[in-house]
């Protein structure tokens, strides 16, 4: 079998970021493209962060500029976590890697009619704009999706930008309403299993024998672990978005539940809450893998051994 094709789309911030290099590095994975979106900072800064990860993975990834706000709410930022660029740490050079002139959006829906039916996985990192854009745009590329698998959401785990609501759900409901209805089979990397990926002492990727790509992981991972140690009281910080891209490769070190899973867009107080039907308590038909486990020591195992190849 060839390598799976994917486009990420993506808002980085430092566990991003770790995500593409992940990608980059394994070539089982083949990725189409990256698509930025406003998130955890503006979209001039994560199409520029993307295209600084690239460069530092040394590779020739196209890079797109999607969306720079959600589909009708102010765009909702998370500086207080990823610092004023979103990859604060180490410093590094302006990219030289180039913007495409196409938008992300239109690459979305171009590229998924030009490649065979399901055989692309869409693999969202941060807010939903940019996929249910291209969805309510082209309602004719919605099955020829592979499998989305994407970062967000929670259930015992609650939010941690509001009490019940994960940051990429909350800055874009609306979004993430359509593609959580949009038929497609969707593989959920919630709180619940990515709050267990935490780097501490023990198993941080900083204590691994890394040089180059790894020193820059490191610096990351140091300055990222900041907020959910004096937030959470951790030893360390949980690296989200590589979770989605561990999973494409061993989903062997995840474990978890199809269940229906509804977006909130209505309520005050719960607002991008992600309802997750964990204990079938509803008829509603199951609509998501929802992960709740992953093996730590095996994620971190396939995390250093991948970026240590960069």
């Amino acid at each position: 079998m060839g390598a799976q094709k994917i486009i990420i789309d993506t808002d980085p911030g430092q566990d991003d970021a770790v995500a593409i290099l992940l990608a980059l590095a394994s070539p089982e994975i083949e990725v189409l493209g990256l698509t930025a979106v406003a998130g955890n900072v503006p979209l001039d800064l994560t199409q520029r962060n993307a295209r600084q990860v690239v460069e530092l993975a040394g590779r020739d990834t196209p890079v797109f500029a999607g969306c720079d706000r959600p589909l009708g709410r102010p765009l909702v930022t998370a500086e207080h976590v990823h610092g004023k660029t979103g990859l604060d740490g180490i410093v590094l050079p302006d990219p030289t890697h180039p913007l495409q002139d196409q938008h992300g959006v239109d690459f979305i829906i171009d590229t998924l009619r030009r490649e065979p039916e399901n055989t692309v996985t869409l693999c969202p990192l941060g807010p939903l704009t940019n996929i249910a854009t291209a969805f309510e745009r082209a309602p004719d590329i919605v099955d020829r999706v592979q499998r989305i698998v994407l970062m967000g959401g929670g259930f015992f785990e609650g939010g941690n930008i509001t009490p019940v609501a994960e940051f990429n759900i909350y800055v874009d409901p609306e979004a993430a309403k359509i593609v959580f209805g949009c038929g497609r089979p969707i593989t959920v990397l919630p709180l619940d299993a990515t709050h267990k990926a935490l780097t501490s002492k023990a198993g941080s990727p900083r204590c691994a024998p890394w040089a180059g790509v790894g020193e820059v992981v490191a610096s990351w991972t140091d300055f990222f672990e900041r907020f959910d140690t004096e937030k959470y009281g951790s030893e360390g910080a949980p690296l989200h978005d590589p979770c989605v891209i561990a999973w494409l490769l061993r989903p062997d070190l995840f474990s978890g539940r199809e269940i229906n899973v509804e977006i909130e867009t209505g309520s005050e107080l719960t607002l991008g809450m992600t309802v997750a039907d964990w204990w079938g308590v509803t008829d509603r038909p199951a609509n998501a893998l929802f992960i709740g486990d992953v093996d730590r020591d095996g994620f971190f195992s396939l995390l250093s051994e991948r970026i240590g190849r960069l």
